[in-house]
């Protein structure tokens, strides 16, 4: 009988619990409605300041514009710039001469960045333990090596004569597919692959890529973002 009796306790006790549990997620999810409501409320509010400063950012900024018919005035000189240059998108205007990219040139970006790995300053570790039997330049110094391979920082050469400014305004993407071994040579390869109207100028997008002698791979490309002001 006692056995029977604790039992009988236990189930009591156990269902009163279950019944305090089930009050109280009932509660809970009452109140949910208005807890989620206000938690998107502070959201909202906490970054209307951030989103009226990005609208401030963006519309102090060149805006992009596609279609030049709808885009601010530019001048005739720029506007016939424009043309000729949509009118040769994706043709190969450009191909460099060869750089040899030695062992003292790797040494010397090392040097500069504090990237030392084996990989690329170590020759005798890296003909016993890379993959590559060499080393390697680092990505990038190919990518640094740029200005150079594309002849761009010779100031006596300048493809947009029309421009009062040309900028650097960064890049899309790059990629890497192919190391350079040291003593390889490189050499650039270009294209415009696009061209955009600006409130006072043009956007190009440049395709840049630098080969290896005697490799079927590419070591990198890159889509360098060029702007011209009038």
């Amino acid at each position: 009988m006692r056995l029977v009796e604790s039992f009988k306790q236990g189930q009591e006790k156990l269902e009163s619990i279950n019944s305090e549990i089930k009050n109280r997620v009932e509660t809970t999810l009452k109140s949910w409605p208005e807890t989620i409501n206000k938690k998107v409320s502070d959201i909202r509010n906490f970054s209307l300041p951030w989103t009226q400063y990005f609208h401030f950012f963006h519309d102090s900024e060149e805006p992009v514009i596609n279609d030049i018919e709808t885009a601010p005035k530019l001048s005739e000189k720029f506007t016939d710039l424009h043309r000729r240059i949509e009118s040769n998108l994706g043709i190969e205007n450009y191909i460099g001469e060869w750089f040899l990219v030695d062992q003292p040139c790797i040494d010397q970006f090392a040097q500069a960045t504090g990237d030392h790995q084996w990989i690329h300053t170590d020759p005798q570790k890296a003909k016993n333990e890379s993959p590559f039997k060499s080393t390697i330049a680092h990505g990038f110094l190919t990518l640094s090596l740029i200005p150079k391979l594309t002849d761009t920082v010779n100031p006596e050469k300048n493809d947009y004569p029309e421009a009062r400014m040309l900028v650097n305004y960064g890049m899309n993407k790059v990629v890497f597919p192919s190391p350079v071994r040291a003593g390889k040579r490189i050499r650039a390869r270009t294209r415009i692959i696009a061209v955009t109207p600006l409130r006072r100028g043009l956007e190009l997008v440049r395709e840049v890529t630098i080969e290896v002698e005697n490799s079927k791979r590419p070591a990198c490309i890159a889509e360098m973002l060029l702007r011209l002001y009038e």
